[in-house]
């Protein structure tokens, strides 16, 4: 029987305890900051995580006594899915004496018409907290997801590199208190809040979840709401009963055995980064590249893939790399090869009330090679015309090698993420040659007929697509390596973020 406590969200503000009621289950985090705290230097600029301007801080108890920090925008988070939760604005850094963040902003000249400018203290403060500035590139990758409609990156940028010299404050003793105080908050029990007529459940181990979605088959799965959340703020959609995932410790390990990688559904793409990046370095920059910062920190791994978007980023490259979905309803577990989810636009192969727990991901074994390409129209924070991602086994050594398997996946290209068939059969059994090369590409004709939207027209994408196809296969036959890992951040200038 699923122990439910149904009471009102708490959570821990500025250092002060809070217990909400009489809020819609899908107001958001900024909503409530602004209307009913008055805390207004969280701003509103997107209502759709782009901007950053509503970054705040979020902590969480991490299970071993401290806290787990991460910014995050305050525009999609619902409310409800603070609990057991704390949160930091801009109105509680330098609250007794100028922050380091403040100090350096104000030295280096980094603020120009203001707005923005609570949204990238707040990113700074929490990059500073949490060791990822160490140089001039990583502020650059910090603040990519903070947009300055002014222009002044520069100024900013220095004052991030200030900041990196100041030593970061000792917090364990404080952070000890109230990684106690927040798992209190917390609870073992599923977490329910109800009003006017919608419902919010957060269960903290999988086996709940299996029961309350079983009972919810209808219900919407909200993770980091980095996709929901737009279906409140830009759609005004009505959903009655949410069930948030991201309490869930089961859905949040990542294990390794057997040459093969095991990342929970509700693992963050910002936790997934390191392990993919070792997988091969081209998976490390994909996901440099993949939204901003404050969305990495809060969109997951299982989420990406359950939306089933025919351009994230992710699956492409997960497909190539041969993954496999673990998928549980009710007490019932499957496994699916990942491409064979997606069946058609809108629609994956998951029935009402499943869910997906991890994806198996296999590294790379000797004799296979892989690559991996993302084309936007913006180095940061877009999202793709064209995501590629190919791994090739090859056998033997050179002129007489042969491709024994050929995985070669596309993002942009159709309704869902998909290989291209015919140009894998044209290249399996064969030498890596000028041939075997050009009837590949030339396939690729036939395995996509591509949309036209605004990001890019078919006949861009089916073009870059094969271009993409040949130049891999040129490298692999010998010639120079420019793969997504070898653009270089500091090639592209002091432009950053969505202005980039």
């Amino acid at each position: 029987m699923t122990a439910i406590s149904a009471r009102p969200i708490r959570f821990v503000l500025n250092g002060e305890e809070r217990a909400v009621e009489g809020v819609a289950t899908t107001t958001t985090l900024l909503e409530y900051l602004r209307r009913t705290e008055r805390l207004t230097g969280t701003k509103e600029g997107c209502a759709e995580g782009d901007c950053g301007a509503c970054t705040v801080l979020l902590a969480e108890s991490d299970g071993a006594g401290g806290l787990h920090r991460r910014a995050v925008n305050a525009c999609i988070q619902f409310l409800p899915a603070m609990n057991g939760r704390a949160i930091e604005t801009v109105e509680h850094i330098g609250r007794d004496r100028p922050h380091p963040v403040q100090t350096a902003m104000i030295e280096r000249h980094g603020s120009q018409c203001g707005f923005c400018t609570p949204g990238f203290v707040m990113q700074l403060h929490a990059g500073w907290l949490t060791g990822a500035i160490s140089d001039r590139a990583s502020v650059k990758d910090l603040i990519a997801g903070n947009l300055c409609r002014c222009t002044g990156y520069g100024p900013i940028i220095d004052a991030g590199l200030d900041l990196a010299a100041e030593p970061v404050p000792d917090t364990r003793a404080e952070d000890a208190v109230l990684s106690r105080r927040l798992r209190v908050i917390e609870g073992d029990a599923v977490f329910a809040y109800e009003q006017d007529g919608g419902r919010w459940f957060a269960p903290t181990n999988v086996d709940d979840l299996a029961d309350l979605y079983a009972e919810h088959p209808d219900a919407v799965l909200v993770a980091g709401a980095t996709d929901v959340g737009l279906w409140v703020t830009k759609q005004h959609r009505e959903l009655p009963t949410l069930i948030d995932v991201s309490h869930v410790r089961d859905l949040r390990v990542i294990e390794e055995a057997g040459g093969r990688v095991y990342f929970g559904a509700a693992v963050t793409h910002r936790e997934a980064r390191d392990i993919l990046a070792d997988i091969h370095p081209d998976l490390g920059e994909m996901l440099r590249r993949f939204a901003g910062y404050q969305i990495r920190n809060a969109g997951t791994v299982g989420g990406n893939i359950a939306n089933g978007s025919p351009i994230g980023d992710l699956p492409p490259c997960l497909i190539a790399l041969g993954a496999v979905l673990h998928l549980r309803k009710g007490d019932d577990f499957r496994q699916v090869p990942l491409e064979d989810f997606f069946l058609e636009y809108g629609r994956q192969d998951r029935a009402r009330g499943e869910f997906v727990i991890a994806v198996e991901v296999p590294r790379l074994e000797d004799g296979q090679r892989f690559f991996a390409h993302k084309i936007s129209k913006r180095l940061d924070s877009d999202i793709s015309a064209v995501m590629a991602a190919f791994r090739l086994t090859v056998e033997g050594e050179g002129p007489g090698a042969r491709l024994t398997e050929a995985r070669l996946a596309f993002g942009g290209m159709a309704g869902v993420p998909r290989r291209a068939v015919g140009a894998e059969a044209a290249l399996v059994g064969r030498p890596l040659g000028p041939d075997a090369i050009e009837a590949a590409v030339a396939a690729m004709a036939e395995d996509f007929t591509p949309l036209t939207d605004m990001r890019a027209s078919a006949g861009y994408r089916l073009k870059t697509a094969q271009n993409l196809l040949r130049r891999f296969l040129l490298q692999e036959g010998g010639a120079p390596r420019i793969g997504l890992s070898d653009v270089q951040p500091e090639s592209v200038g002091e432009t950053v973020g969505a202005a980039s």
